[in-house]
């Protein structure tokens, strides 16, 4: 079923100057009308989506950007959930699942194929500058050449559009390639270059290279859960890659292929993540489902106008989090970390939720 006609929500803060430029009272004055839009698209074209929005009596209108209906990002696992019609699906996106478990499906047409490297370069651009850098990647090339792309092998490909001149610093046997790596630095050392590794990966291979990173720019995500068990947090990690490389600009990130194009990023100084003038944050109570206030750890609920081509647009996730701060860091809006996955044993009521919605679709 096509979306009724009627003007297309505006995904296009990268137009202005930066996307980190909305405090929080205008960003939720923003950002409700066009994820109310999106809600009432997604409603007429996906009809497993209005199914769930019946059964849980979710009509509207809506006052505030956490009263909008969320769905639970694991229904991408079990259900078809898209809001064009099959022939104009371009790509479908999979997500790494565990063993054993069926992986998120992401349904892109062409218009959202094409917004979500524009919206993840217009993200980076507020650390990395207008330039595309030279780019040191903490990883193997076989990464990106095998016949089945991991979720690993995505990322890093996806990060290469926005470098050049990419160099691996693992060879294909996952071994340190010193002589690359020298050579990258001697081409481009002495001026900003963009690095990129999974958090893991970078803490395993960058440290002891024993070479100056100083004017490198560290774009890194996912791999806590390891590092967690060696003891290192987020200031631990930092500590250690400026005593060891010289390397200070760092910056985590928080995203999903559920919300393909939208992360959130850390700031320039550390702190937290903060959200870019599309998408926000809502972290909610795992037994109330009211919004947590900041200070409070919850259920993380990720909210962006980018998902056009699926009702992808309001997610609750099964990762916990907190809200440090409210237009009090370096950029506006809210400040947040994520704490860790929900255990089974914390989701009391959350299952049921959950389940009650699956069956509804």
């Amino acid at each position: 079923m096509r979306p009724p006609d009627g003007p297309r929500a505006t995904t296009d803060p990268a137009d202005r100057v930066g996307v980190f430029t909305l405090g929080q009272a205008e960003r939720e004055r923003v950002l409700l009308p066009r994820l109310a839009e999106l809600t009432e698209r997604h409603r007429h074209a996906c009809p497993p989506y209005a199914r769930i929005l019946a059964a849980i009596g979710s009509h509207g209108p809506y006052a505030r950007v956490a009263e909008l209906p969320w769905l639970p990002v694991r229904m991408f696992k079990t259900h078809e959930l898209r809001s064009v019609p099959e022939e104009e699906v371009f790509r479908v996106l999979t997500s790494s699942g565990t063993t054993g478990q069926r992986p998120s499906r992401v349904h892109l047409d062409r218009a959202a194929a094409a917004a979500q490297p524009r919206m993840l370069a217009a993200t980076l651009r507020a650390v990395l500058g207008e330039r595309r850098l030279p780019m040191l990647i903490a990883d193997t090339r076989s990464v990106v050449r095998a016949t089945t792309l991991s979720a690993r092998g995505a990322g890093v490909l996806g990060m290469m559009n926005l470098g050049r001149d990419h160099t691996f610093v693992l060879d294909e046997g996952g071994e340190v390639d010193a002589v690359a790596v020298r050579g990258f630095l001697a081409r481009h050392g002495r001026e900003p270059f963009l690095i990129f590794g999974f958090t893991y990966m970078v803490w395993l291979h960058l440290r002891g290279l024993g070479l100056d990173l100083s004017q490198g720019v560290l774009i890194h995500s996912g791999g806590w859960k390891r590092l967690a068990d060696q003891a290192v947090d987020a200031a631990e990690f930092r500590r250690r890659l400026a005593r060891e490389c010289g390397l200070t600009r760092i910056h985590d990130f928080y995203g999903m292929v559920e919300q393909i194009g939208t992360i959130f990023l850390e700031g320039p100084e550390g702190g937290g993540l903060y959200c870019p003038d599309f998408a926000d944050v809502v972290i909610r109570d795992p037994e109330t489902w009211e919004e947590a206030p900041p200070g409070v750890t919850g259920l993380i609920e990720v909210v962006s106008t980018l998902p056009t081509s699926y009702p992808g647009h309001v997610l609750l996730t099964e990762d916990l989090g907190v809200v440090h701060g409210v237009d009090d860091g370096t950029w506006p809006g809210k400040r947040f970390s994520v704490l860790g996955r929900l255990t089974r044993a914390e989701a009391r009521g959350c299952s049921d939720t959950l389940g009650g919605m699956g069956a509804a679709a």
